[in-house]
């Protein structure tokens, strides 16, 4: 959610932001909310007004009636009386003109950074830089599902049965694989300072707002019935959340998180979910970095966070690029994102594993994520989030990027500590 002053102020730049987005149907709500945003200012004013005139006037009625003027004290009365009746009427408008001006100023888009490349969608997303080399061994390499089935790692079927499409049972090595992949994210992004956290799973609908956009939350969230709570679709939610309604000492900053979590989403819209694999699924899990701090460090702190993932996926041999997501790509909230994708043996193309966020002060406007300057003024923070890792997908780019020709799976070092031992061989029938 963007300043409304700003907005009051710079319309053009708005709704040229609004344009570059391709939401043009958005452009109308900037006159709207300016003249929703006027009227309540001007209810604002006269009641602040009238308060103002009340109470200039009611000290005077004991004193005009103790000296006789009874029908100037009878005319100041009538008159406090009118200010009594009106005050509710403006308030209860002002409380409306707000509530509408909030609900607009939601959807309207954050203003994108100027160095995000415009286009329509995400075939319109720019390469940025590739890490480690692509590689196509000299053997077939099979689909994930039958990777981890050869190893005795994957059920979809009984999972299938006991919860519907879209989930899975992990077992043996596999299920091994994928806890020590999130134990050493945990450990490495310890090592980079960040203070590790396991946060609430489900949180209340007044963050939900705070954190995402309609449109993701409808597409994602699921909603516990009968109570103000939902399943997270990521640690971020939580994390960020976390703060809500609080203000820090800005000696305190940067706040660097890392959290683990399972995720819920309901995918909406997604297809292949009847798929065999476990490449689009409703239950995961991740291990999050966050970041909250000044504005003027943002930046730095984006650069420095899709760096971490990149480190990461390469210490276990798989090769990653970066991609800029453009402009119509961008959720609402966004000043500024970048995906890493893993390469795909297999596919012979790279696909998503992570992407990595700057939104800029929206979700601190949005929760009232406050930071004490050292002038003693008040202003919001900045926030970011982005993936280190998400098995089960990742797990696809580690089984293909470190599969043996008979099946067995190599163990890069730096996770050989926590799996104790360096290969994953095919179990003898």
């Amino acid at each position: 959610m963007i300043d409304i002053k700003f907005l009051r102020e710079n319309p053009e730049i708005v709704k040229e932001n609004i344009r570059k987005k391709f939401q043009d149907k958005k452009i109308e709500l900037v006159d709207k909310v300016i003249e929703l945003d006027e009227q309540s200012r001007k209810a604002k004013a006269e009641g602040d007004e009238l308060r103002s005139r009340r109470n200039a006037i009611s000290s005077k009625i004991g004193e005009l009636k103790r000296t006789g003027q009874h029908e100037e004290a009878e005319k100041i009365m009538a008159e406090v009386a009118a200010i009594k009746t009106r005050l509710p009427e403006l308030e209860k408008l002002e409380a409306e003109l707000e509530e509408e001006v909030r609900k607009i100023m939601l959807v309207i888009p954050n203003i994108i950074d100027e160095s995000v490349p415009i286009g329509k969608n995400d075939k319109e997303n720019v390469e940025v830089e590739r890490f480690g080399d692509p590689f196509v061994p000299d053997f077939e390499v099979p689909h994930h599902a039958e990777i981890m089935k050869k190893l005795n790692g994957l059920d979809k079927d009984s999972a299938g049965r006991t919860s519907g499409e879209g989930f899975y049972y992990l077992c043996g090595d596999i299920a091994q694989l994928q806890s020590c992949i999130l134990s050493y994210a945990r450990d490495f992004m310890i090592d980079k300072g960040f203070t590790y956290y396991i946060p609430p799973f489900m949180i209340r609908s007044s963050v939900v707002t705070g954190v995402m956009s309609f449109d993701e939350m409808d597409s994602m969230m699921y909603k516990i019935e009968g109570e103000d709570l939902y399943l997270i679709g990521t640690s971020e939610h939580s994390m960020i959340g976390k703060f809500i309604d609080t203000i820090i000492p800005e000696s305190e900053l940067p706040k660097t998180l890392t959290s683990y979590s399972p995720c819920f989403r309901k995918e909406v819209g997604s297809h292949g979910l009847e798929e065999r694999g476990v490449y689009r699924i409703h239950q995961f899990e991740k291990q999050e970095m966050v970041v909250v701090c000044k504005p003027e460090e943002s930046m730095e702190w984006f650069h420095k966070l899709y760096s971490y993932t990149v480190e990461f996926f390469r210490t276990l041999d798989i090769p990653v690029r970066t991609l800029e997501c453009c402009s119509g790509d961008l959720a609402d909230l966004k000043v500024k994102s970048i995906d890493v994708e893993a390469w795909s043996p297999r596919q012979k193309k790279y696909f998503e594993v992570g992407s990595c966020s700057n939104l800029g002060d929206a979700q601190a406007r949005r929760l009232k994520i406050r930071v004490k300057g050292s002038e003693k003024k008040n202003y919001f923070a900045h926030t970011l989030n982005n993936t280190v890792v998400a098995p089960p997908r990742m797990l696809i780019a580690f089984l293909e990027n470190n599969l043996n020709e008979d099946g067995s799976i190599r163990i890069p070092e730096a996770l050989r500590p926590y799996m104790r031992k360096d290969v994953i061989s095919v179990p003898k029938k």
